[in-house]
């Protein structure tokens, strides 16, 4: 290409794990002026939206919304059922298990961590010996992460509540479900999920800035046993409100809630088993093309099973700080924003630039998809990394149901 002509004018595509694409009918329903937040419409749409947030996380218990990204999320549960002092179990399969666990820690909580790399899913084998040598119950939850935006691993949440169950530990199984809710599979009430918390992001297709907190009656019985649990944080008067305002500990956050609206319509028009099988059909497109470029020796999947793999995030290693010139060279010359990798790399910095991740997430299709991947096909053969042949017509097979 020459150096003077870019091909990057036009909409560009940010194929990030968070922020996602955001529907274009989304946008529209926040492109209005402040609504009245003391009655109204405003304060008319708000139960139903709540009933539609609890069929996306199949569950008939309650959910608090928060003004506040996953992090805060993160804190929001913690602080309603962990007081300071008691212990928590992190099984950890990337950067943001690390993160909750650091959480914990600064509400006062004691973490056992347990570290199963940056590419694997959780032995529940360590888990339970964990879990069984907690004969005086000291650990009060396990901060599980369904799927780490990072590594993009995907661990099982049914199996780790089964472990809970065969040594009938009290503990509540937390889930962290931030990359996962909308994108992945999640049956919070079937799965036997005490806590889950997610974020607007991602899966649900609005800007950052709206978090969530689900429980069920063992997490409330937690909460209602807490000696002091932060006003602003407290769950309780979000979830039961008495005044509108306090479903959110204050002003509403009234576009985000206009956005999401119209964002839970889409995921239930489509529905929401539609919606797993669709994320599923396109990261098993992503991966195909991924697992061809693999042959040529210098891309490498982090997860390599992909029983393991999230539906919703690739998290993907290209040698000789490759990674970081493909993001650049599509960024510039195609208006395609790769993600970059987080966590992956050593302490000291080194092999930062040999990682990068792909998100496809929330409001995605299969030429969105098929697009993304001749992005980095072209920019592959610009940089002259070696790969495998075939891999967008790998991809277009899956699309096509044909592989």
């Amino acid at each position: 290409m020459k150096k003077d002509i870019s091909l990057a004018q036009g909409r560009g595509y940010l194929a990030i794990p968070g922020p996602s694409v955001m529907p274009e009918a989304v946008l529209r329903a926040m492109h209005r002026a402040a609504p009245n937040i003391y009655t109204g419409e405003m304060v008319d749409m708000v139960p139903a939206l709540i009933e539609d947030l609890r069929r996306v996380a199949r569950t008939r218990h309650d959910v608090a919304i928060y003004i506040a990204n996953g992090h805060g999320a993160w804190e929001a549960a913690l602080s309603n059922v962990i007081a300071p002092g008691e212990t928590v179990l992190a099984p950890a399969s990337g950067l943001f298990a690390h993160g909750w666990a650091e959480m914990a820690r600064g509400i006062g909580a004691e973490v056992e961590l347990i570290d199963f790399g940056k590419a694997a899913p959780w032995d529940m084998e360590r888990i339970a010996q964990a879990l069984r040598a907690d004969t005086a119950h000291r650990i009060k939850a396990v901060l599980a992460v369904h799927v780490d935006t990072s590594s993009s691993v995907r661990n099982d949440i049914p199996a780790l509540r089964t472990v809970l169950d065969e040594l009938d530990h009290p503990a509540l199984l937390m889930a962290d479900c931030i990359a996962s809710l909308g994108c992945d599979r999640f049956e919070m009430d079937d799965w036997g999920v005490d806590v889950m918390v997610s974020a607007s992001q991602k899966g649900l297709m609005v800007p950052p800035g709206a978090g969530f907190v689900f429980f069920n009656d063992k997490a409330q019985a937690k909460r209602n046993a807490m000696p002091r649990v932060s006003k602003y944080w407290d769950w309780v008067p979000r979830a039961n409100p008495e005044i509108f305002y306090q479903y959110f500990g204050g002003t509403a956050p009234t576009h985000h809630l206009y956005g999401l609206r119209t964002a839970l319509g889409m995921i239930h028009e489509e529905g929401i088993e539609n919606v797993w099988a669709r994320h599923e059909r396109l990261a098993q497109a992503i991966w195909a093309a991924c697992e061809v470029w693999a042959q040529g020796g210098a891309l490498e999947l982090n997860v390599s099973d992909r029983n393991a793999r999230s539906h919703a995030v690739t998290a993907l290693r290209l040698s000789d700080g490759k990674a970081a010139a493909l993001r650049e060279w599509t960024e510039a010359n195609l208006g395609l924003t790769l993600g970059i990798g987080l966590g992956m790399a050593a302490p000291d910095g080194s092999g930062r630039d040999d990682h990068f991740r792909l998100g496809h997430m929330g409001h995605l299709n299969g030429h969105m998809v098929m697009g993304m991947l001749g992005g980095i096909e072209a920019g592959l053969s610009a940089l002259g990394v070696p790969r495998g042949s075939g891999a967008l017509e790998a991809a277009a097979a899956v699309i096509a149901g044909n592989d």
